[in-house]
C-alpha cells in the first residue's frame, strides 16, 4: 500500500470515527441506555474496516488478478498455484480466504479442479465458497457442485444440487440447463416421474430459453 493511499485512509478513518464520537456526545444518553458498549464497539468495527478488511480487500484483489488471466488462458496448474512470482487462487485463499477475493477465489479455483477432472478438490473449494448473493454466480457454484458429483457417481446428490441450483437463478439462463441435467440423471435412474417433472418446469417456466425447443422429446421419452 502506498504512503499517500494509507494517510488518505486515515484521514477517511479519522474523519469518520470523528462523526460516530460526535453522534455518541449528542444522543449518549439514549446510548448508555441501550448498553454503554456501543461507542466501543463502533470504533473496534471501524477499525477492522478500514485497517484489515478493507487493504486486504484491495490486496487481495491485486493478487487474484494473475491468477484470472491465467484461468481465462486455460493454464489451471498456473491459475491455482502460480508461477512463482505471482499467486494462484490457493495462495490467495490461504492468505485472503476472509475477503471477497478470498471468497471468490474459493470457486475459480473449484473451477479449475473440475476442468481437470479433479471433482472431490472441486467440491471441497465449493463447500469453502461462501456465496456472494449473486442472481447468477452462486447458482451457478450449486450446480457446478452438482454436476462434480455427477462426476463422481453419486447421482442423487447429483439431481437434487442441480434443482436446487435451478429454483436459486429462476431465470431462462441456468435454470433450463439444470433442470435437463436432473431430468436426465433421474430417466438414467430408472426414475421417470422425477425426470417428468424436471421436463415439465422447463416446458412451463422457461419458453424463452434454447432448452426450451426440445423439451417435448424429453417429456415423450419419460411418459
Amino acid at each position: 500500500m502506498s504512503k499517500k493511499h494509507a494517510k488518505q485512509q486515515v484521514n477517511e478513518f479519522d474523519q469518520t470515527l470523528s462523526t460516530s464520537i460526535s453522534f455518541y456526545e449528542k444522543n449518549k444518553k439514549a446510548i448508555l441506555w441501550g448498553g454503554g458498549g456501543l461507542l466501543a464497539i463502533i470504533i473496534i468495527a471501524l477499525l477492522v474496516h478500514q485497517f484489515y478488511i478493507t487493504p486486504r480487500n484491495n490486496s487481495a484483489n491485486e493478487s487474484i488478478f494473475h491468477a484470472e488471466q491465467a484461468f481465462m488462458d486455460g493454464n489451471y496448474e498456473k491459475a491455482l498455484n502460480g508461477d512463482g512470482e505471482n499467486m494462484g487462487f490457493l495462495a490467495v485463499i490461504d492468505e485472503y480466504g476472509n475477503t471477497k477475493a478470498g471468497n471468490i477465489a474459493c470457486l475459480y479455483a473449484a473451477k479449475c479442479y473440475a476442468a481437470t477432472e479433479k471433482y472431490q478438490e472441486a467440491i471441497d473449494m465449493l463447500n469453502k465458497f461462501d456465496g456472494c448473493g449473486d442472481a447468477m454466480i452462486s447458482p451457478a457454484a450449486i450446480a457446478l457442485k452438482g454436476n462434480c458429483y455427477a462426476e463422481l457417481g453419486e447421482n442423487e446428490k447429483a439431481a437434487e444440487l442441480l434443482i436446487k441450483a435451478a429454483s436459486e437463478a429462476d431465470n431462462n439462463t441456468i435454470s433450463p440447463t439444470c433442470l435437463l441435467q436432473a431430468g436426465q440423471i433421474y430417466a438414467a435412474l430408472g426414475q421417470n416421474d422425477k425426470a417428468l417433472d424436471c421436463y415439465k418446469q422447463i416446458k412451463s417456466k422457461y419458453q424463452q430459453s434454447s432448452v426450451y425447443y426440445d423439451i417435448d422429446k424429453y417429456i415423450e421419452a419419460a411418459q
